[in-house]
């Protein structure tokens, strides 16, 4: 018989309300990584808008920019526990078109933490079978930026156990008219037959060709919008906004998150009786 310390009373009062419990120690992280993989299913991918940056930092009055470089802790945790969990595919929106309005110095000091990041996460990466990908407006970005970012790509190239997109430079909107233009030449140049453009021919064309659509999207800092991100592949994504800024999302707020997730029913535009009846045969009806 298990023995009732403090610690398991309160394990076992989470499993009862159906809370996932915080992680204070690696055993605590490996008992509810156990506990959020028995009680339903593990997101294949999953995307973040990694929002509040600036906001975390304001609070503590300090730069914009101090808030960039908490947030990559955030990356750090994030990343490693979704490796875990057995997550597919995490999705990160790092940099969108529209943030190279930002002031000048705001953007060089986020190129700057990006190669940084890129130097010191890729060898880890590497050493956990974690693909680097990225999508969105490559060439668009500083020389020194695209080669870091190339080369931890080429490095990973072959790891299979989760792969990591960074969306740099990416918006939906930006991916949607790139797209729509390559199948406008492709029909032009004679390559392609508008009869036969369908959902499944314009997917080849987006950045994203070859991954699943997101399964669930989480938002930080409480706002409730996508912000121009994978427009395309969150038709029918789950959504989970967390009131907490960026810098402060760790671990304990993506079990939160995949606990929701696991809650919700996904119909995909069925009806809850058809969804039972494919999920489970014995709810079929038979046609005499």
């Amino acid at each position: 018989m298990e023995t009732l310390t403090k610690s398991n009373v309160i394990r076992i009062k989470n499993a009862l309300i159906g809370k996932t419990p915080t992680p204070d120690s690696p055993s605590d992280d490996a008992q509810a990584q156990a506990l959020l993989k028995a009680s339903g299913p593990i997101p294949q991918h999953i995307a973040i808008i990694m929002d509040g940056n600036g906001r975390w930092a304001a609070r503590r009055g300090e730069m914009r920019v101090s808030g960039h470089n908490a947030g990559v802790q955030s990356v750090r945790d994030t990343v490693e526990a979704c490796a875990q969990l057995g997550v597919g595919y995490l999705t990160l929106y790092a940099f969108s078109t529209e943030n190279w309005k930002r002031p000048k110095n705001e953007v060089s000091a986020l190129m700057h933490l990006l190669i940084q990041a890129l130097r010191k996460e890729t060898k880890t990466l590497h050493e956990n079978d974690i693909r680097l990908n990225a999508i969105g407006n490559i060439f668009a970005l500083p020389p020194n930026v695209r080669e870091e970012l190339e080369e931890g790509m080429e490095l990973t190239r072959h790891n299979k156990r989760m792969t990591l997109s960074l969306a740099l430079s990416y918006s939906g909107r930006w991916e949607i008219m790139q797209a729509t233009k390559r199948i406008a030449e492709d029909v032009k140049a004679g390559r392609l037959d508008p009869n036969d453009i369908t959902d499944d021919v314009f997917e080849r064309y987006l950045v994203t060709y070859g991954m699943p659509h997101p399964d669930l999207l989480i938002r930080t800092s409480g706002e409730f919008r996508i912000s121009n991100f994978l427009l395309w592949q969150l038709a029918y994504t789950e959504i989970h906004i967390t009131d907490c800024y960026w810098p402060d999302f760790r671990r304990d707020k993506l079990y939160e998150a995949i606990r929701d997730f696991q809650r919700r029913e996904r119909r995909f535009g069925m009806t809850s009786e058809q969804l039972a009846a494919l999920t489970n045969p014995l709810h079929q009806t038979h046609q005499p």
